[in-house]
């Protein structure tokens, strides 16, 4: 996978402000980029022990960063193997400017083009809203996870043609 290629289309992009482009690749070609996002949102902001934030399943993930104008690296979020989303984040100053939903949609983009026939994710029960209005819809009840409040979502996807 190309980390310069744009994924997701126009549907993708929609929301996100201009001169902003999001890279779809793997960790070797994004993971720098991740690591700057993830570490300000996860460790630094909701103070997220380091050792929990980086894992394994970063290496065979497939990841979509957000790069501003200047080209600095300001949201990201991973597609994993087993067709679960997570380590969604947005800096603190950028959100609120549909980067979010950009990078969801890149990644939902390249489940659907797999073939994925349902995505998964733990979302903090801050943002349920919000993945709610992407078509997630929750399962089972709420639960705690590094010390925040937590609920697991679905999102079944259309059969390709």
């Amino acid at each position: 996978m190309n980390g310069d290629s744009l994924l997701g289309g126009r549907e993708a992009l929609a929301h996100a402000p201009a001169r902003i482009v999001i890279r779809v690749g793997d960790w070797e070609q994004l993971g720098a980029a991740a690591r700057i996002v993830r570490f300000a949102v996860f460790i630094e902001e909701q103070g997220i022990p380091a050792a929990l934030e980086l894992d394994e399943r970063d290496a065979s993930a497939t990841h979509a960063v957000a790069f501003g104008a200047d080209g600095a690296p300001i949201a990201t979020g991973r597609l994993l193997t087993d067709a679960h989303i997570g380590r969604m984040a947005v800096l603190p100053g950028q959100r609120g400017k549909g980067l979010g939903v950009s990078i969801l949609r890149a990644l939902v983009a390249v489940a659907a083009g797999r073939g994925v026939a349902a995505l998964r994710l733990h979302a903090q029960t801050s943002a349920v809203g919000f993945y709610e209005r992407e078509g997630f819809v929750t399962e089972g009840g709420e639960y705690e996870e590094a010390g925040i409040p937590h609920q697991n979502m679905v999102r079944v996807l259309p059969m390709p043609a």
